[in-house]
């Protein structure tokens, strides 16, 4: 008797211990598992341009800037920025907007603190995967999408190729139609250019940031030494050259018919960059389409001029 009890105790002993050792284990996995996540949460980028809302994302194998901003359960404004430029070109659109919408903005492949692509993604059909996988990443089932200039490019060929993922278009300036020789074939990037993408001046870079204004006086206080610190970060400016050695613009209006969705486009008809000529031609083109222009404004109306853009934005937006 006494042997069958000292068996018995014996075997609730191995079982404590077991349950003991269990137990710990699944709470040294937690709190590992919350220590992944507090890393990530806390994963940032040492820059005195990144922001409280800011989080890197994995995006096909690219850690991405994304800043991300209004209520959690609004419904989702993407913000593409253009070329050269950084999310913050849409601070103040994402300051209103982000009240009633959840607004995304992201730092594009080759810009900004998202910095290089180490596969050299740069190619349009490539960014637009990009997006699409940053949407995926973040469990955006579908989003308005707004883009100015590349962005907006960008945005109206994502609605384009994944139809479903998007609701809304809002493009401002966006490229299309060929420019500067470029159609379906890249051209040759000429040696000032990439001087201008790597090794320009801030003195320079102020000059062409004023010619994106209608009126240079508008332009935020700021915003050239910002543009040229983002640009001189470590291999940004050669990846924007090598973007421009892959940017092709074939004829767009078969893809430009395809578009479903609602679409605003906003054009300043002092755009130096991309011609306000082509806002007619899109408009016309695309099935669902209104255009406005502005006769005093120049490429970056939401930079420019936000206040009266934005109310154009929200009256095509609607009640969130």
């Amino acid at each position: 008797m006494r042997v069958l009890i000292a068996l018995l105790l014996g075997v609730f002993l191995l079982m404590g211990v077991g349950v003991f050792a269990i137990t710990q284990m699944r709470q040294a996995a937690s709190v590992a598992a919350d220590g992944e996540a507090d890393l990530a949460e806390r994963a940032s980028i040492d820059s005195p341009w990144w922001g409280e809302a800011d989080r890197l994302v994995d995006v096909a194998g690219l850690q991405t800037r994304v800043r991300i901003e209004g209520p959690d359960t609004a419904p989702v404004l993407i913000l593409v920025h253009g070329f050269s430029h950084s999310l913050e070109s849409w601070d103040a659109w994402a300051a209103d907007l982000s009240s009633d919408y959840r607004v995304v903005r992201m730092d594009l492949p080759g810009h900004g603190l998202t910095g290089p692509d180490p596969q050299a993604r740069y190619s349009v059909p490539q960014t637009v995967e990009f997006v699409a996988g940053l949407m995926a990443a973040l469990d955006i089932p579908d989003a308005t999408l707004v883009g100015n200039s590349l962005g907006g490019l960008v945005s109206w060929r994502l609605a384009v190729t994944h139809p479903d993922r998007v609701n809304r278009l809002v493009l401002l300036a966006p490229g299309g139609y060929s420019i500067n020789g470029v159609t379906e074939e890249p051209v040759d990037v000429p040696m000032p250019v990439r001087f201008f993408l790597t090794q320009a001046p801030e003195p320079v870079i102020n000059a062409a940031t004023q010619a994106l204004f209608g009126d240079p006086s508008r332009m935020p206080e700021g915003m050239p030494a910002r543009v040229h610190q983002l640009m001189r970060g470590e291999g940004v400016g050669q990846a924007m050259v090598e973007r421009l050695e892959v940017f092709t613009l074939p004829e767009p209006s078969a893809d430009l018919a395809r578009i479903e969705v609602p679409t605003l486009i906003l054009w300043g008809e002092a755009d130096r960059m991309v011609p306000s000529s082509h806002g007619p031609l899109m408009a016309a083109t695309i099935p669902d389409a209104r255009l406005i222009t502005y006769p005093d404004l120049g490429h970056v109306v939401h930079e420019e001029a936000p206040e009266r853009t934005l109310a154009d934005v929200r009256e095509f937006l609607g009640t969130p």
